[in-house]
This record gives structure tokens, sequence and C-alpha cells, in this order.
């Protein structure tokens, strides 16, 4: 251990220690620097003129490369689609017209004219407006019919053929008008967003609840014990409602219809819409968290996943809007 020698009485915090010095270093001195942008380029003129085959080679990898991170990147972002939209399907598609018009409607350039060809959709003719769908309308019809149809009478003794054939003929014209009304009202073309959302309520029902997917999708098992023999569920009561995924596939509905609002041409000032549409996503994106721990890589996953064209950007990560 090195001596140590006391300071002086005022300075008693203070004391010298003796170490013996470092033995000098044999190796040569070599200072670094950093080349300029300008030095690189005269080193890379200088390579080219060595051997301006090898050059031309190392170019075209490089090129190769770079396109091909480009291809990969492009990939990637179609893949993680949008936090809102995800990847558009036909089915998240047809939401804007309730499943009313067959055929999309593709987006037009400058002048009018479509940038490409219409694809065909799913479609749902049966719902018609006000909760109510084509068999009850038929029924409604009929019953009006029976109703209204004027009483033929037995005696024909006292009764005048020109005058009960026109009031027969004036049956026929106001029924045929009232066929046209009631077709106009229950249309969900003439129907306003709320009989939309109703319709596209049915819809994900129809599609996506347990009491059909059940038949036709394979669900998730949960590991049984040794012995233990699984029993079968009972059938279900009526439609199912309250699944996860039948509350996705409304949730998209909802988020795709105020989106839509939203992308209009003053839709970047409605702060109130904004905040209503981040809470949607955020609601879907705690429900996907918990159908992925629950159902990742069964048949009901698998077709929720693609019917909506839900990607992982719906619900991976923060979503920021």
């Amino acid at each position: 251990m090195p001596p140590r020698i006391p300071g002086p009485q005022g300075l008693r915090g203070f004391t010298l220690c003796l170490r013996p010095a470092s033995a000098p270093s044999l190796q040569p001195l070599m200072q670094s620097a950093n080349l300029s942008s300008k030095e690189k380029e005269k080193a890379k003129a200088r390579r080219m003129q060595q051997d301006p085959y090898a050059w031309a080679q190392a170019q075209q990898r490089k090129a190769a490369n770079v396109s091909r991170q480009n291809e990969i990147e492009k990939q990637r972002d179609e893949e993680w689609g949008s936090p809102v939209h995800g990847v558009t399907t036909p089915f998240v598609e047809s939401f804007d017209s309730a499943g009313q018009v067959p055929l999309s409607t593709p987006p037009v350039d400058k002048i009018g004219q479509p940038l490409f060809d219409p694809h065909p959709l799913p479609t749902s003719p049966h719902l018609r407006n006000y909760l109510l769908d084509e068999r009850e309308v038929k029924e409604a019809i009929k019953l009006a019919a029976q109703i209204t149809k004027p009483i033929v009478s037995e005696n024909r003794d006292i009764i005048d053929p020109v005058e009960e054939e026109t009031e027969l003929r004036e049956y026929e014209e106001r029924h045929r008008k009232a066929l046209l009304a009631i077709e106009r009202i229950a249309d969900l073309k003439n129907g306003s967003a709320k009989d939309r959302k109703h319709a596209n309520i049915r819809r994900c029902i129809e599609t996506f609840g347990r009491h059909q997917t059940d038949h036709i999708v394979e669900r998730a098992q949960p590991p049984l014990s040794r012995g233990v023999v699984p029993q079968p569920k009972p059938e279900r009561a009526g439609p199912d409602t309250g699944s996860s995924e039948v509350q996705i596939a409304i949730l998209t509905s909802k988020i795709r219809a105020l989106a839509k609002e939203l992308e209009g041409p003053k839709g970047h000032r409605d702060k109130n819409n904004k905040r209503s549409l981040r809470r949607l996503c955020h609601k879907r994106q705690r429900l996907l968290r918990y159908m992925e721990r629950k159902e990742r890589g069964s048949g009901r996953w698998l077709h929720m996943i693609e019917t909506l064209g839900l990607s992982p950007a719906t619900w991976k990560e923060q979503i920021t809007l």
C-alpha cells in the first residue's frame, strides 16, 4: 500500500497519496478522424476508377436490396392497416347502405370517371325500415288487402253491377297506391342514418351471432382434465346479441359511419365526435384483446377477422387519432 502523508493542521481533510507512475505505452499513437462527405465521395470515385465492373455490381446489389426493403415495408404497412378502418372488406363497405346495394361505389377522378370497376357486396334485401323484415311487410299488406276489400253481397237482385265494378276498380287503385307508399316507407334506401344503424346491428347479429355460427365455425375448446368427458352445451334459446364478436361487429359499423362523417370538409372542427370515435376504437380494442386471449386461432376468431378486415393496428399498441 503506498504511503500517505498528512497535510497541515488547517487542511485536516487533505491527504496526499503517492502512487507509482503508470508504465508508458509502447504502442504508437493513432488519431482517428471522421471523414467528411466530400472525402467519402472522393473515395467512392477512386474505387470506381480502379474497378468499374465491381463498382457497377455493388451498385446493382444495393439497388436490389433497397427495392426489396421498400416492398417489405409496403407489405407490412398494408398488413398493419389503419387503427380505425383496418383493412376494408366488402362486408364493411356494405355498412354504408345497410346491405341494400349489390355493387360498391368506386372513387372518381377530377373529371368524374371511376378509378376502378365496382365489385359485388353482400346484401340483406329481407331487412326493411322501422325494424321490419320482408315477411312482416308482406303479411301486413295481405291483411290490409283483406280488410279493405269491398264486401260482395249475396243478394244479386239489389246490387247494381256498374256501381259494384266501379267500387272494385277504386279499391284496386287505392290498394296500388298504398303498395307504392308502403314500399317507399319501408325501403332502407330512403331511411335515415339511425335506420341504417339499426339494420346494420341486425345484420351483425345474423352474421356473427353464435346461434348461427356454432354450426359452421370451429370454437376454441378449453383444456380438460384427464378422464373428464366433455359435455355438449344446450341449444340457445334465442338470437345471440352479447358475444364478443357481435359487439365488435356492431362497434365496427358505428366506427365506420362516424369516421366517414369526420372525413368530410368540416370534420376537423367536430371535437365531440372525435372524442366519441376514440372512445369507440378503444372499446373495440379491449374486446379484441379479450377475444384474442380466449379465441385466437379458432374458427370464430378467423371468421371475425376475415369478414370485418380487422388488422393488428386495431388492437395492438396505442391508438391515437
